[in-house]
């Protein structure tokens, strides 16, 4: 048996490790320290008792205490639920005038709208709401259909050239390259980028004023102002869906382009079509 080397300096033993000369003491640990950790085992022990812990095959042990971190996450959704169902079924009964005119259920309406138009929405129109091409800004306050909080929830709900709903907005344009023949087309499309300010030939736009007034105010209006019943929009301003200059305008009259808006109303419920229409009304651009 190896004798144990004793320290000279302090008379205690050392546990045999030396690091270049240095030798280590074999001091006992603090009681305190001891039993500090002998109360954290047993305190282990205990809580893997207590509470759910050690795994089995397909489940883990419960836990004599039964508690279920699944079950307070299903209590404070519910609870959650029950907090925001005066304010839902308040939606539910008025209409999108009377939430507006509430400002308590407006907030509320609002707030849920914005959590919905995160979801349902930006993919077309964009995290704030500012379009792109072929899909509408809801920040303007140029709108096709309205844009008064029936108008929004309307079109919200029944969306725009969607085949399954029946009450859906309708507007076509028609296919002009079939009507007019391309020196016509050129002069209406100079005429109508005039419009709103954009380059085009005086000569030719002025020979395309007779042409529009044939084939276009109709929807357009005489003034190209646009008829909102009939989804037609302004062409005398600088917002615009698909068109930007002179040639843009041609391509359009020539062939349109018919975007397509699903029908939330289905989908989502008329509570939430509420909501996001007070939502997509307080954006900036609702009237």
């Amino acid at each position: 048996m190896t004798e144990k080397h004793i320290d000279e300096a302090t008379g205690v033993s050392t546990t045999g490790h030396e690091w270049d000369g240095i030798k280590e003491l074999n001091n006992p640990l603090p009681r305190w320290w001891v039993w500090t950790f002998y109360m954290t085992i047993i305190w282990a022990i205990a809580y893997t008792v207590a509470y759910p812990a050690w795994p089995l095959v397909s489940s883990a042990t419960a836990g004599l205490l039964g508690y279920s971190s699944r079950t307070d996450v299903k209590n404070e959704l519910a609870a959650a639920e029950a907090a925001k169902s005066d304010y839902v079924t308040a939606i539910s009964a008025k209409s999108v005038e009377e939430i507006l005119a509430d400002e308590r259920l407006r907030t509320f309406a609002a707030a849920a709208g914005a959590a919905k138009f995160k979801v349902n929405c930006v993919q077309c129109h964009g995290s704030g709401a500012e379009g792109s091409k072929g899909f509408p800004n809801l920040n303007d306050d140029d709108w096709l259909w309205g844009g008064k909080i029936s108008d929004i929830q309307l079109t919200i709900a029944h969306g725009a050239r969607f085949g399954g709903d029946g009450d859906t907005r309708v507007s076509e344009m028609p296919v002009f390259k079939d009507v007019l023949e391309p020196a016509q087309i050129s002069e209406v499309s100079s005429y109508t980028a005039s419009l709103s300010g954009l380059d085009a030939d005086p000569a030719k736009a002025a020979a395309g004023l007779p042409i529009f007034a044939q084939n276009c105010a109709v929807c357009h209006g005489d003034d190209g102002k646009g008829n909102r019943e009939l989804g037609a929009p302004n062409l005398t301003d600088a917002i615009t869906l698909y068109v930007h200059s002179e040639a843009d305008i041609e391509s359009q009259v020539r062939s349109p382009k018919h975007g397509a808006m699903p029908a939330w109303n289905a989908r989502l419920g008329d509570v939430s079509v509420k909501e996001l229409a007070v939502y997509v009304h307080s954006l900036g651009g609702g009237e």
